[in-house]
This record gives C-alpha cells, sequence and structure tokens, in this order.
C-alpha cells in the first residue's frame, strides 16, 4: 500500500460529508463507523444491480462525487432473485456476468455471501423471495437495503419491518425518487408545511403484486416523502383516459393524490406540492446514485433515514388503493387496513 493511502483515504472520507446535507441527514460518524465497506448483493434479476455496481466499483459519473462512495465496494453476489417472474428470471444470466466482469466474487447461497461482506444490498426484483432471503442476512447483524418493492403484500412488510427491528439492524427500502433533489427540499421545508401534493409515475402491473406495488410505488413514494406520516383514508378510481387515481387524506385537512402517468400532461415521472410559501416541483427522476449515497450513509452511521412507520403507512395506502378498487371506488380507512395486516404478520409465516 502506498504511505499516503490511508491519508488520502481520510481525505476522501471527510470531505465526503458535505453532500448529506441537502437529504436532511447528519454527517456526523459514531465513534468506530466503518469507513471500508465490504458490500454484497442479493438478486441479480434488476439493473438497479448493474448501476450501484458500476459506481461503487469504477467511481461515479462525476469526480467530485467520488468522496461519497470512497471505501465502499461490491466484492460478492448471490444471483438468484425471482423464480417465476420472466422479466426478472431472464435477466440473471446477463447480469451475473456483468457483475462478474466488474470484480465481484458469485457465491451460491445467501449464507456464504454474508461471511464475506459488511452491508447487503438486497436487490432481487421480486418482493414475494425478500422474507426468506433476509433471515440470514438479519442472523449475521448485517445492516441491509431492500430494493422496491420490500414485499408482495403489507402483512410482509411489516413481517419484514418487525424482525429487522427485533434484530437491531439497520434497515429501509425506498425507490430512487425519494431522495431527488426537489422532493427533498420540499421535505426539508423550502415552501413550508405541505398543505396537498399531487404525484405522478408509471404503473406496469405485476399479478403477483399489488396494483402499485411493483412501479406506481415511485409516485406514491414521492408523495410520502412530501407529506410524512398520517394518512387516514384511500380511494381510488380511473381519470377520463382509463388512468389509476388514488386519493389519500392525511390529518389536519391535508390532501395527496397520485396519479397514473398518460404519456400527456404527465409524462414520466413529476408532480408539485403546494406549501405555506408556495409551490414547488418535486417527484423528478434523478438516476440511481441519490439513493445510494443514502443507503452508503445508512451502511456507515447504523441509522435508516426512511422510517419504519412512513414505510408501513406508504404500502398500507397501495394496498388501501387495491382495495378501494375491489370495493367499486369506496374510500377505505387506512388504520384498519394497517390492523388487519399487523393481526395477520403477528402469526407465525
Amino acid at each position: 500500500m502506498h504511505p499516503l493511502a490511508p491519508i488520502k483515504t481520510t481525505i476522501l472520507f471527510a470531505f465526503g460529508l458535505s453532500w448529506l446535507a441537502p437529504f436532511g441527514l447528519s454527517a456526523a460518524q459514531p465513534e468506530g463507523a466503518l469507513t471500508q465497506i465490504k458490500v454484497g448483493i442479493i438478486g441479480l434479476d434488476t439493473s438497479h444491480v448493474l448501476a450501484f455496481t458500476q459506481t461503487l466499483n469504477k467511481g461515479p459519473k462525476k469526480a467530485e462525487d467520488a468522496p461519497k462512495v470512497a471505501g465502499v465496494r461490491v466484492v460478492a453476489a448471490y444471483p438468484q432473485g425471482s423464480l417465476d417472474i420472466e422479466s426478472s428470471v431472464k435477466r440473471v444470466p446477463e447480469y451475473t456476468e456483468k457483475v462478474r466482469d466488474l470484480g465481484v466474487e458469485i457465491v451460491d447461497s445467501v449464507e456464504a455471501l454474508v461471511q464475506k461482506v459488511d452491508a447487503v444490498l438486497l436487490e432481487s426484483n421480486d418482493g414475494r423471495v425478500h422474507w426468506e432471503q433476509l433471515q440470514p442476512v438479519l442472523k449475521a447483524g448485517k445492516p441491509v437495503f431492500i430494493d422496491k418493492p420490500i414485499a408482495a403484500s403489507l402483512v410482509d412488510c411489516i413481517r419484514i419491518l418487525e424482525a429487522a427491528k427485533s434484530a437491531t439492524v439497520p434497515l429501509f427500502c425506498s425507490s430512487s425518487l425519494r431522495f431527488g433533489s426537489s422532493t427533498q427540499q420540499v421535505r426539508g421545508g423550502s415552501i413550508g408545511k405541505v398543505r396537498a401534493a399531487e404525484t405522478f409515475s408509471p404503473v406496469n402491473l405485476e399479478p403477483t403484486h399489488p396494483d402499485l406495488f411493483w412501479y406506481g410505488v415511485h409516485g406514491c413514494e414521492s408523495l410520502f416523502a412530501v407529506l410524512g406520516k398520517g394518512c387516514e383514508r384511500v380511494k381510488r378510481s380511473e381519470d377520463a383516459d382509463g388512468k389509476v387515481v388514488v386519493e389519500g387524506q392525511w390529518s389536519g385537512g391535508v390532501s395527496g393524490i397520485f396519479r397514473q402517468e398518460n404519456g400527456k400532461d404527465r409524462k414520466g415521472y413529476g408532480g408539485v406540492a403546494h406549501g405555506e410559501m408556495g409551490d414547488a416541483a418535486i417527484g423528478a427522476y434523478e438516476g440511481y446514485d441519490v439513493l445510494l449515497y443514502a443507503i452508503i450513509e445508512m451502511f456507515r452511521s447504523r441509522k435508516a433515514p426512511v422510517s419504519m412507520e412512513e414505510t408501513i403507512e406508504l404500502y398500507a395506502f397501495m394496498e388501501a388503493a387495491d382495495e378501494s378498487k375491489r370495493l367499486g371506488g369506496a374510500e377505505v380507512s387506512l388504520r384498519q387496513i394497517i390492523d388487519k395486516a399487523r393481526a395477520a404478520a403477528a402469526n407465525p409465516r
């Protein structure tokens, strides 16, 4: 090792912490926090694994972002993701080779993976396999990020979060859209208290998951990023184009609406928040690195940037939308949805 390497790493790490302020994250590191982190990936069936591995093992696209990932590298991966979702399964061979070419060791089990790493990216695209794949990670006490959707039901979402809490393992799940700069600025108070917000994103359906879990979660995540907890009632309908509309009522008279993008006035990802001091655009897609930097901070600090309670409400909002659809567009109590799921989650899986 070059004699200046330890000094260089320390300098890079110190300067790399200034980026955290816009996201409301603390730059302070607890004593003994890791600066050199070996990361393992579970599930090579989503493009996210290539984006994350390229940034960590080859470096960010912008040279000035290099300190944000200094000392963090993907060293091992377990390929198996979904067992039966064709769009996911068919990606595994290609992504396995591409990840291997980035210097990552391919292992044959999750148990083998956790022995080689300090932290885990659970990337399997299929929320149904997350519970099983998570168990060795929790047993090993490794901090873990779970890519969206966290599960294929609210019941399993609660089971996963409660299990991580009981194991005192740092864990969060999020869309990258939550950490977009404009969305985080509004969450941080740039327009004062938000009174209403609307977001939109694609809604690609996967029959094995509730309608919004698979892709609508992106726009719903942006909505919760600026409104936070406190949603009380949800109802679902369709607009004149036959696109999904989900209306939520938060405590204090706050309203939030998610709409499916329509390729016309709502293209891709976006939205607007209405606050005490004006309006602001929210919900824009800014790539995967903004999420990755938040993940790395959790690996270093062992503090999750998204609370368990907010995640449960987000997935309850989406599951309540399906319930409202089953009831012909009737309004649904979020508390009843959550209570019912908690009761089911209390039973052994």
